[in-house]
């Protein structure tokens, strides 16, 4: 049983105390940084998504969401327009740069599919009117991450697979490093507070 079913919780035991399984969150979040443009690509097509989540969140029948959606679309604005002048900057660069962006595509692309792809938990907050319709949003964010990679002289992926997983809690080897390192100190002097 896990253990925040039998405990209070926390921001600490919400980050600190939970297993892999119990992490709920897009495979493309957790893919790890290593070369520059695959960071950046990372980083554009994760905030394209918050982007239009966030403009759809607005909607929420839960004032406190819309108001979280209105706060963090000032936050997602900025990174979105900073990551996609990257991407633009890094494909229609120099050879090595289109090189990388180029390979950055073809790891990342089949980690995006997962994010229009609701969870069960999904699902039932929008029925009560508190969240996103996922499926509506993804022909924004697909024109959107056209529109960038056209801009960097690059086209989408042939390959139509898609990973997933990630939102029910079966994660890539790459999560097991994240929580170790994020973990580290909780596991190692339980209870401790800072």
């Amino acid at each position: 049983t896990s253990f925040i079913q039998h405990k209070t919780v926390s921001e600490d035991t919400l980050a600190y105390l939970r297993t892999e399984r119990e992490f709920k969150n897009c495979l493309l979040t957790e893919q790890p940084n290593g070369d520059w443009a695959k960071t950046i690509l990372r980083q554009f097509f994760f905030s394209c998504y918050q982007y239009y989540f966030y403009t759809e969140l607005q909607q929420s029948e839960d004032s406190r969401f819309a108001a979280l959606a209105v706060k963090s679309l000032k936050e997602v604005s900025y990174h979105l327009r900073w990551s996609s002048e990257w991407v633009i900057r890094l494909g229609d660069g120099t050879g090595e740069s289109r090189k990388r962006l180029s390979v950055a595509l073809e790891e990342l692309w089949a980690y995006t599919g997962e994010l229009f792809h609701p969870a069960p938990y999904e699902q039932a907050l929008l029925a009560h009117g508190l969240s996103v319709n996922l499926p509506e949003i993804k022909n924004a964010w697909e024109t959107r991450v056209k529109e960038i990679l056209t801009e960097a002289t690059l086209d989408l992926p042939a390959n139509s697979f898609m990973q997933s997983g990630g939102k029910t809690g079966i994660h890539t080897e790459h999560m097991g490093y994240i929580l170790s390192e994020m973990q580290y100190l909780q596991r190692t002097y339980p209870g401790a507070e800072w």
